[in-house]
């Protein structure tokens, strides 16, 4: 497999920058986490008592099923970053996993746990 295409420079922002963002989006899990703690279970479950009214369950498990999307998206862009920080120690960080050509600058920059090309990541959206 061929080495990273980046200078030492450019490795190091890119590291900086997945370091931060992974901080912003463990912060982010730990507060969600939190709130999930402070919930009721009948708000949890759905339940409804009688006195209360059914617009405000469904308000309630809309809410929960939102935290759960933002939480799962939150942990998908984790492993992306612990990822991209194992390619980094790998010597691999910057080249695409299905072509091993290296990932256009502009991209990296964009995206720093991107890890493939700009060419595969369409191909890999579209559909067949």
């Amino acid at each position: 497999m061929a080495r990273s295409p980046l200078t030492a420079k450019e490795l190091k922002e890119a590291r900086a920058a997945l370091e931060g963002e992974r901080s912003e989006l463990e912060a982010q899990l730990k507060e969600l986490e939190e709130s999930s703690f402070s919930t009721g279970q009948s708000e949890l479950s759905g339940e409804v008592g009688f006195d209360e009214e059914y617009a405000d369950a469904g308000t309630a498990t809309f809410e929960r099923e939102r935290d759960l999307s933002i939480e799962n998206n939150v942990r998908d862009l984790l492993e992306k970053i612990r990822r991209a920080l194992s390619r980094m120690d790998a010597g691999t960080y910057g080249i695409c996993e299905r072509c091993g050509r290296p990932i256009e600058k502009a991209r990296i920059k964009a995206l720093p746990y991107a890890n493939l090309c700009i060419k595969d990541a369409q191909a890999a959206v579209r559909p067949r």
